[in-house]
This record gives structure tokens, sequence and C-alpha cells, in this order.
């Protein structure tokens, strides 16, 4: 795999790749736009940070690329959405400057509430003033936290140490999670009406951006302390600056902006302002996180190599870790269904129903829907379906796309259930797990009981005397070996499905003189991927 890196990367970090012989690593810090997209279609894979942007020129120059690896936490400078399009993965590194953030706007907190920065300038001039510089102490204010992650929990963690009462917003975290950090969760209005110390640790996105503005200060308390060492942008700068000038904000501190390097008027007034303590964004900026960001998506990386789940993959539907090993074999058994499923279809899709019965069914089986989707597509386009297009291609092709759940599993203690519907036809394949291994159980309205093989035919005929004999004389006269049969029929003399696994392909010749010989409804030849959940797919299965 060829890897480009073209932002400043700790080497430490990238160490991992540099020793691997299946990685060539090509670290060209600097280049310019038009530099960087005449060579980007040589590569499969680019590690960056902020100085580079990976947009749709990139990503349309980029035609070998399989994965962006952002060496931090933010992808405001990835477009997501258009490397997903193009089944591009996009992976970051959420947790290596956790701590280096969590520590930052401590500092930061410190130094405003202390007047470091300003003490520091006025001695280091030559000057003896204390009067000037009386700070405001922690202790007994309260802190609100506005994202409770990983690095606003840490922040938390720390506020609850200098004896702050800490109140937060989040609403994808749990009141037990809010609990463990001995914090209590409210509202945004909440916050901004109750706090004395206002922080935001959210990611930049369309439900965040200008998230405070002039409406959120105006029920903020006179005298507040505002501090943003998460994203620019969050916070309506216009408005911080408003509101730095009329009092209403005491001060505080920003460490990112809504442009980098900030060359807007307003930001320039921002920036200059004698009540805020400002740093260029060094949030991530420690020796230490700067190491543990490269060695995590060099991790990624070898784990995209090695065919392993990708931990930190920003675009494709995942199961928690902690579940990972118990679900990836319903993950291998998705695949075979689909792979063996859409086989047996056709005509165009219009709608695929994926069915989840038993225990499986009180888990997020969103994963498993797209690993399924992803291996029908295969067989159906010509461009590279994984986990990260499989959506929006099956929503560019018109195929609605249906999920349903039930505890209760009948015989089986966990049943996958596949329906592919189009132009009035109907396929229906059942499938679960025998001691790890794909089974599938039933075809149509049919109880069967089989493992798909690589080479296999289905047939559909009407059940009378002579038919599995003949079957089988036309196989042994083209030498095509019949390793197992499974038959399925409704009643006797009814119509029957008789299922074949086969040590080789058979011929469309050999097909169509068996369906002249049984004067099957349906001949079906079947031929299985080796390994059919493999890379393309993108679960890491």
């Amino acid at each position: 795999m060829k890897i480009i890196v073209t932002d400043e990367v700790s080497a430490e970090g990238l160490a991992l790749l540099t020793q691997d012989a299946r990685i060539q690593l090509d670290v060209r810090v600097g280049l310019k736009k038009e530099e960087l997209l005449a060579v980007i279609g040589d590569y499969e894979a680019i590690i960056t940070r902020s100085g580079t942007t990976v947009d749709k020129a990139l990503l349309d120059a980029a035609t070998k690329l399989k994965i962006v690896a952002r060496a931090g936490v933010g992808i405001d400078n990835v477009d997501v959405d258009y490397a997903s399009s193009k089944g591009v993965i996009v992976v970051n590194a959420p947790f290596g400057n956790t701590n280096s953030a969590a520590e930052h706007t401590m500092a930061l907190l410190l130094s405003f509430c202390r007047n470091v920065t300003i003490a520091n300038a006025s001695l280091k001039s030559g000057e003896w003033k204390r009067a000037p510089f009386t700070g405001h102490e922690l202790k007994g204010r309260v802190a609100g936290v506005i994202g409770l992650g990983k690095v606003g929990g840490r922040v938390a963690t720390r506020l609850k140490a200098f004896e702050c009462e800490v109140l937060a917003c989040d609403p994808y975290i749990s009141v037990k999670r809010a609990h463990d950090l001995g914090v209590k969760l409210v509202s945004h209005d909440e916050i901004f009406k109750n706090c004395d110390i206002i922080t935001v640790h959210t990611p930049l996105n369309d439900e965040t951006r200008n998230m405070i503005g002039p409406r959120e200060f105006g029920l903020m308390k006179s005298g507040v302390i505002i501090l943003n060492v998460a994203r620019g942008g969050i916070i309506n700068e216009q408005a911080l600056l408003d509101n730095l000038l009329s009092g209403k904000v005491m001060g505080g501190a920003v460490d990112v902006w809504s442009e980098e390097p900030p060359a807007s008027e307003t930001l320039k007034h921002l920036i200059a302002n004698k009540k805020l303590v400002v740093t260029p964004h060094l949030g991530a900026n420690t020796f230490e996180a700067q190491v543990n960001v490269a060695i995590d998506v060099s991790r990624e990386i070898i784990n995209y190599l090695d065919d392993k789940p990708l931990e930190n993959a920003v675009n494709i539907p995942r199961f928690d870790l902690a579940l990972m090993d118990q679900m990836r074999p319903f993950l291998n058994l998705m695949s075979v269904m689909c792979d063996f499923g859409i086989q047996l279809v056709d005509n165009n899709l219009e709608k695929v129903s994926f069915g989840f019965a038993g225990s499986i069914a009180h888990y997020d089986c969103s994963p498993l829907t797209v690993c399924g989707l992803s291996a029908l597509l295969n067989r159906k386009v010509d461009q590279d379906v994984n986990m990260v297009n499989a959506s929006l291609i099956a929503e560019q092709m018109g195929i609605v796309v249906d999920e349903s759940k039930t505890t209760q599993g009948g015989a089986f203690s966990n049943v996958i259930t596949l329906i592919i519907e189009g132009e009035g036809k109907r396929r229906l394949v059942s499938g679960t797990l025998f001691e790890g291994s794909p089974r599938i159980v039933r075809l149509r309205d049919y109880s069967m009981d089989f493992t798909p093989e690589e080479h296999m035919l289905l047939l559909n005929y009407n059940d009378r005397p002579g038919m599995i004999g003949k079957i089988g004389t036309i196989m042994g006269q083209y030498d095509i070996n019949i390793g197992s049969m499974n038959l399925g029929r409704r009643e006797k003399k009814g119509e029957a499905m008789v299922l074949l696994s086969l040590d080789s392909a058979v011929p469309d010749n050999v097909l169509q003189e068996l369906k002249a010989a049984t004067d099957a409804s349906f001949i079906k030849a079947v031929h299985m991927r080796v390994g059919a959940c493999t890379r393309s797919c993108g679960c890491g299965a």
C-alpha cells in the first residue's frame, strides 16, 4: 500500500507503518494544492492533520484512494459525505489528544482567572505591579460543560477537583455517565442561565455551528467566563466580541477560530481584546498527543490491511467494540446469505428487507444491515461497494431498505432473514449459525438446512418419480460430482426444490439440458465467493 503524509505527523507514531513491508510511506509535507492533486492518484491512503483539505477535487483526483486518516479529532477539513459516496473510509484519532485538550482548557481558564499572561508581560517589561492583577478563584463557582465526551468529561472531572459545581449538557450522554462523573445533566438554556463559567467540547457540524450566539449570550449572567478549546465556529465570534465589549462577558479564553489563521476584522479585534486569553489552536499540541494520534491512525491503517475492524472509522456503522467478537460471525453469515440470495435474482431491485429474530435483536443491527447491502450491491453494480457507500448507492438506485427485529427466534436462538423484491418477484433466504458457521435454513417457504459451498445448483420442478436420477445421470455424463443434496417440498408430488453442492461449476449447456429434462420452473447455478466477507465489505469480519 502506498501512503502519503501531507502534514507534520510524529515520526515516532508513524513507526508502525515504516516497519511494515507491505507499506511504502512517502512524507511530502508542504505540497501546494496543485502539486498534491498531481500526485495523489498514485496513493491508496493519505494521512493528514488540519493543514490539508480533503475536498471533492482531491477525492476526484485520488482514483486509488481507499482510506483518509486524520491524525487528530476534528474532521471538518475532510468532505466526509463525498468520501463516503466514493467508498473511501475516513478514520480519525478521537482519543489520542483528549488529555492534551482537557489540560489546555484548564491552563487557559486558570491563566485568565489569575491574570497570568498580562502579569507575566508586565513583570518581564520591568514593572512590579500587583493590584491590577487581582484574580478570581474557581472554588464555589458553577461551571457548565457543553459536550460530555472524552474531552468534556475530563474537563468536568478537573473542574470538580477545583471544587466547582458542574452542570453539563449532552443529548448523547446517559444520566449514568453524568452521575459517574459527579455532574448534573441539564438543558442548554439552563447552562446559559445558571453558570459562571461555560466551556464547549463538541464537534463542529450543522447542529453545533453558531450554537452560542446572540440569543444564548442574552440568557447568560453578567460576568460570565467563556471558553472554546473545541472548534472555531461553535461560538459566534461576533456575538462573543459584542458581549466582551458590553461587559456582559467578563472574559475567557479561545484556542480555536472559524478562520485559521485568523484574517477577518472580527477575529483580529477578538484576539486583541485584553479580556481574552488566546492561543493558536494548541489544544492538541503536546509531544505526547502528537505521538498518540499518529499511532492511532497508523493502527487503523494496519487494521485495514489485516482485514480487522476499524475502531475509529467515522463513516462506517459499527458495533460497540466490546461486542465485536460476538457479532463478527453474524457479519459473515449476513455476507454469505446475501451473496447467495442475490444470485437468485435477475430483475432490478426495488426493496430489500433484513429481519433479525432472537437474542441478536436486542442489539443495534445496523452494521449487519449495511454489510448485507454491500454484499448485495457488489453483485449488481460496476463500482466497488462497501460499508461506507452501500446506503448511498442504494438510495441513488431508488432501493427501499427495511430493517425489522423481534426477540422471538422460533426454532433457533438467532435467525437472519433476507427478502429481496423487484418487478413483482420476491426471494426469501433465512440463515443462522451452527457452531459459529453460516447455515441457510429456509428458501422461500421451504425448510432447508445446508452450508453454502463455492459451487451450487438450485432447481424447482414438479415432484415425480425418477427426477433425482435424471439430474444425477446428466451430471455424471459431464463429470460434475455432487457433494451433497438438499430436497424440500410442500406436499407429495407437488413442487419440489432441490439444492446441490458441487465440486465444480455447471456450464450453461448443462443447465439447459437439466432444465429440459426436469421441466424446471426455475434453475440457477450459484458461485459463492470464497471467504464472502472480504475487505470490499469493510466490516472487518
